[in-house]
């Protein structure tokens, strides 16, 4: 995170003394001219050190530190004194003066006190914008790879986990994008710096570039203090855009500055400053179609998509379910304080074979869900919904006077177990993605052909596909 100091100081040598020692990678000087420090132009702007001459500090001087200090930012204090006077350093430090700094101090001495400043403002600042855990410290080993798919993923992830270059993490809802993203980082160059999420389509378009970037005093109506981003407060760490998707497109251009430059310019500021961040995007929509529909710029694309992972669907590796199973149970035991150990075989066979829409999340939330509800001291397939467990007995739907077929007598089973509105509508969506995958592989996936024989728009066409995961490019080696 980038520290913000204002300096206002009233000695013309002891001011380009101080400008140069605190000109640091990680430091942004502002120093302020004028017979005395304004509380009103300082409580506008955003800061996390203010240095200052005590004979430019308003009196009564302690009073005045006890208004610094109550910012919105909580300003550290350093006052510089043309006298050393015990008393008055007791009463400053009392007001809330971080340290109170005779005018006089040697180069080097000055040299060493600055440096011990800096090092306890990073540390202060580096537990502010500390984060919050998912599950646990997200690790790399928390990825089971038991499955082909899976190991041939994580081979990919340690391959690039040590570099810098922005990583794009593609995949369906709930497969854990945001957790990988957290263990690349935790376990990467940057694990010492900062972590900050941002998803790009919980924001309004008119809040997202001021999140992003920040903003200075009367950028835009209701902005009356200037404002840092996350972008700033991420230095010397890792931003992670998820749903990158959802960034309107002259935001794209802004991100694409910082990616080629290295530096952001806040809303309403004429000025640019260097920042270090690692940039991890995430989204489950197909980027390349997003491309083609002019959604997406190809530019920005092409700068994400220097290294692209595409976590794997729960459904694709399977194997990887019981020790997932193991790992959940063991981790949820403590937290919803339920004696839960084992799972049944039959339980665990269910689980096996049940499709995971929802990916990993859904399962998560499932074994929590089974915990819960068991009474003894392993789950049990009565423990599991209805949709999964497909139990026996009393509450199994007979389809003894339908077709045969074993295929058929399985999706028949399903879709009885569901009220009419939800059946009709998974038939609907199966018939919609068999249709469109039929009429794709026969166009060769050509939308504009395929659009017109199915008698929609091509945009109609580009969102259904988006939704049934389809993609043009798999079908164009197929054309007849």
């Amino acid at each position: 995170m980038l520290i913000h100091v204002i300096v206002a100081i009233n000695n013309p040598k002891l001011k380009r003394q101080l400008h140069k020692l605190l000109t640091q990678q990680d430091v942004i000087v502002e120093t302020l001219r004028g017979k005395k420090l304004s509380l009103e132009s300082i409580s506008r702007a955003s800061s996390d050190l203010i240095i200052v001459s005590k004979s430019l500090v308003p009196d009564p001087v302690a009073n005045t530190v006890k208004l610094i200090r109550q910012l919105p930012d909580s300003p550290q204090v350093i006052i510089i004194s043309d006298r050393e006077d015990p008393e008055e350093r007791a009463q400053l430090i009392a007001a809330g003066c971080d340290s109170v700094l005779y005018s006089g101090l040697s180069p080097i001495r000055l040299h060493e006190v600055i440096k011990a400043i800096l090092s306890k403002q990073r540390e202060i600042l580096k537990r502010s914008v500390a984060t919050g855990r998912t599950l646990a410290q997200p690790r790399l080993t928390d990825f089971v790879s038991s499955s082909p798919a899976m190991q041939t993923f994580m081979d990919m992830v340690r391959r690039v986990i040590t570099s810098d270059v922005p990583l794009l993490i593609l995949g369906e809802t709930g497969v854990g994008k945001e957790r990988l993203a957290r263990a690349i980082h935790s376990e990467g160059p940057r694990s010492e710096g900062p972590f900050i999420t941002i998803n790009c389509g919980s924001l309004p378009e008119t809040l997202l570039e001021s999140e992003l970037f920040g903003h200075e005093e009367g950028a835009f109506t209701g902005a009356i203090r200037s404002r840092r981003g996350w972008f700033e407060l991420a230095h010397r760490g890792t931003v992670f855009l998820d749903e990158i998707g959802e960034l309107p497109l002259h935001l794209q251009v802004k991100l694409l500055h910082v990616l080629q430059e290295h530096e952001i310019q806040r809303v309403g500021s004429e000025k640019s400053f260097k920042v270090d961040v690692r940039v991890i995007a995430a989204t489950n929509r197909n980027l390349a179609s997003e491309v083609e529909a002019q959604r997406f710029r190809k530019d920005l694309f092409y700068r994400l998509s220097v290294v692209n992972l595409t976590i794997p669907p729960l459904r694709d590796r399977r194997e990887d379910i019981p020790a997932l199973v193991e790992s959940y149970v063991h981790y949820l035991r403590p937290r919803i304080k339920r004696e839960v150990y084992r799972i049944t075989d039959d339980a665990l066979t269910s689980l096996c074979q049940y499709s995971w829409p929802g990916n990993v999340r859904e399962l998560i939330n499932v074994i929590e869900r089974a915990m819960l509800l068991c009474t003894g001291g392993e789950i049990t397939i009565n423990d599991l919904p209805e949709t999964i467990s497909r139990r026996q007995g009393s509450h199994r739907i007979r389809v003894s006077m339908l077709p045969t077929s074993p295929e058929i007598l399985s999706i028949l089973e399903q879709l009885l177990q569901k009220p009419l509105r939800a059946a009709r509508q998974q038939i609907l969506e199966d018939f919609e993605c068999t249709y469109l995958t039929g009429l794709l592989q026969v166009m060769g996936g050509r939308i504009g052909k395929t659009a017109e024989r199915a008698g929609i728009q091509p945009r109609s066409l580009f969102d259904k596909m988006k939704h049934h995961n389809l993609r043009k490019e798999d079908f164009r080696s197929l054309k007849k």
